[in-house]
């Protein structure tokens, strides 16, 4: 038995070694991941009816050249009106984080009116009919949500981010409202 004990000392110590290792190194990776792509936050107040919304939209500002899917999350917007969130054309005029500006639809996006569902470019965040169709969902205690839109910087024939127009993450009134400027949010992005 002791014999036992003493060979399994060495065996235990190895895997103990190797588990260390193995964390080691998810923990670097996990690092080399968070740092791969900075994440930006915009803000924005709105007060409709009485009620002020403080919009927070958080996304990455730098993007792969190849295409992938993004995480992009918002919180503090008003349930009763659900949006659109996706890569857009940042109209001639409009100053990302000066809503004054804000006088122009954000558009094309990419995937245009997807709805079919197949291009996952844009996401719809509606308590109205978010969750029932693909790329949707409703919204979260607070008017928070995280969705995943997949972006590229073409954005349509002769419109490619950084080239030709500048692009952002973008929040915008849906399909209910599509005159309103107020929940249009923007996180300015670059392609490498």
């Amino acid at each position: 038995m002791i014999t036992t004990h003493l060979c399994a000392v060495p065996v235990l110590f190895a895997r103990a070694t190797r588990i260390a290792a193995v964390g080691a190194t998810a923990a670097a990776l996990t690092v080399g991941l968070a740092t791969s792509a900075s994440a930006a936050t915009a803000t924005r107040s709105v007060t409709e009816s009485g009620t002020t919304y403080n919009l927070s939209l958080t996304a990455p500002d730098r993007l792969s050249a190849a295409g992938k899917n993004v995480t992009v999350s918002g919180s503090g917007y008003n349930t009763e009106q659900g949006v659109y969130v996706s890569l857009c054309v940042i109209p001639d005029g409009v100053e990302p984080g000066n809503p004054s500006t804000h006088t122009s639809r954000p558009t094309p996006c990419l995937g245009g009116a997807d709805q079919t569902g197949t291009t996952g470019a844009s996401h719809w965040v509606s308590n109205s009919g978010g969750g029932t169709v693909a790329n949707s969902s409703a919204y979260g205690s607070g008017g928070s949500f995280s969705v995943s839109v997949h972006v590229n910087p073409t954005i349509a024939a002769g419109q490619v981010c950084g080239t030709d127009v500048e692009c952002a993450i973008v929040t915008r009134a849906d399909h209910t409202a599509t005159g309103t400027r107020s929940y249009d949010v923007y996180i300015p992005v670059d392609f490498s």
